[in-house]
């Protein structure tokens, strides 16, 4: 191994560990902050939220918090393994040794990435079933049964299958075939594939999973079309999606592109909320269009892409980039699909330390989309739907501060709730 080799193993294994002891340390302090208010609903809340919902959020915040712990030092163990340890080289010298390499230089390279991919979600199907006939089924929310959860697996391995492979086979092409500036047309293919697949998705790939029926309750109908209409906000159309066949957690969004935009309700969504309530909750998601926030969201995605196509561009030319995360490059055949399997093993590492920066500008969203939702409807029908929400999806009132700055995309209770009260009062003087 060179010096730059050295060099950078050693910065990937320091990243990875300080990375590991920075998450078991968030949620540790999560696991004791949230134990240490279990005993008492918050002063804030007491006349709305019963201690047994109170307790049962804090023992659910816990459990996943244990069961993440346990989650990222296995799949710690298992990055090593992949790199450093040298499964990733092993899986490519069988691979490029094999009979593939007589289809031609891109067929062993999409069955690396084929193969990693399997072995992959393998390894990680102990912990999809755990936290689903687990801890979601002890905490009420699993509605699913075995028979529904691996024909939801066997669909999405398809999807990812006649939808992934293409794409990564041409961004596999363009970095063989497009010279020095390959990054930039795989940036500008992947940015496409990404538009098309907003639209798409809302007729296309929803449909396979859930039943989208148009909403009948006329009179909720009305004060939708009507809320849409004052917003300035059209959509393709109002559709319940039968969420409750597989959890009881409840939500509503909004899907598709420009003129492909749907509004989906949860089915248990509007079991839970009243008509005034889901008039807030949609008013919500309509302060994100209005504060142009989906396009700004779009807009740092196509910039941070465009940074990392670069950065790939730059990183796969370089030997030590390889060989500092245990893998020998191939010295006559491609090594694309080496260069783009390693590059996103290694960028979540560095990516988890400004993940805090991301977290804070998405929770100013949505204080601001909340501004808007008050300004809209009646400012107390946010406030008990978010408190219902809150209540049913066993969202804890109680989370640790440092947790919240660093992981927490939606503002904790407390402080989503106490901005909107002086809204709310001023609102009705």
């Amino acid at each position: 191994m060179t010096d730059h080799s050295l060099v950078f193993t050693g910065v990937f294994s320091a990243v990875l560990v300080l990375g590991l002891l920075t998450k078991f340390y968030l949620a540790s302090r999560q696991i004791r902050h949230v134990a240490r208010n279990r005993g008492a609903v918050p002063a804030a809340f007491a006349a709305t939220i019963s201690l047994t919902a109170h307790q049962k959020a804090a023992d659910y915040t816990i459990a996943k918090a244990r069961f993440g712990m346990l989650e990222m030092a296995f799949g710690a163990a298992v990055l090593l393994g992949w790199t450093l340890l040298g499964g990733i080289d092993a899986l490519n010298q069988a691979l490029s040794g094999s009979s593939l390499a007589n289809w031609g230089a891109l067929v062993p390279q999409l069955a690396l990435l084929a193969a990693f991919g399997l072995i992959s979600g393998v390894l990680d199907l102990p912990f999809t079933l755990c936290s689903t006939f687990r801890i979601e089924e002890r905490f009420g929310f699993n509605k699913m049964t075995f028979k529904l959860w691996l024909t939801d697996l066997v669909k999405s391995t398809l999807v990812g299958i006649v939808i992934g492979l293409p794409i990564v086979a041409l961004i596999l092409w363009l970095m063989g075939s497009a010279g020095k500036l390959w990054w930039l047309w795989a940036w500008g293919v992947w940015m496409g594939f990404n538009l098309l697949v907003l639209v798409l998705y809302p007729t296309v790939i929803a449909p396979l999973f859930n039943k989208f029926k148009p909403l009948e309750d006329e009179a909720l109908k009305a004060r939708v079309t009507a809320l849409m209409q004052r917003c300035g906000f059209a959509a393709k159309g109002l559709f319940v999606m039968d969420g409750s066949k597989r959890s009881a957690h409840a939500n509503a969004y909004f899907t598709g592109f420009g003129a492909a935009k749907r509004v989906v309700f949860y089915d248990t969504l509007l079991k839970q909320l009243s008509p005034g309530e889901v008039d807030a909750v949609l008013a919500h998601e309509l302060g994100h269009f209005k504060h142009k926030h989906i396009i700004k969201r779009i807009i740092s995605m196509f910039a941070m892409s465009l940074a990392g196509f670069a950065l790939l561009g730059w990183l796969s030319s370089q030997v030590w980039f390889y060989t500092g995360l245990g893998v020998r490059p191939n010295l006559t055949g491609a090594n694309d699909a080496l260069a783009l399997l390693l590059f996103l093993l290694v960028v979540p590492l560095f990516s988890f330390f400004i993940s805090p920066v991301f977290a804070q500008f998405s929770r100013k969203h949505e204080f601001e989309a909340d501004a808007y939702a008050v300004a809209q409807t009646d400012g107390k029908d946010l406030q008990s739907a978010l408190l219902k929400l809150y209540q049913d999806n066993a969202s804890t009132l109680t989370p640790d501060p440092v947790f919240v700055k660093f992981y927490y995309s939606h503002p904790p209770a407390s402080e989503r709730l106490g901005r909107m009260i002086p809204s709310v009062e001023s609102a009705a003087t």
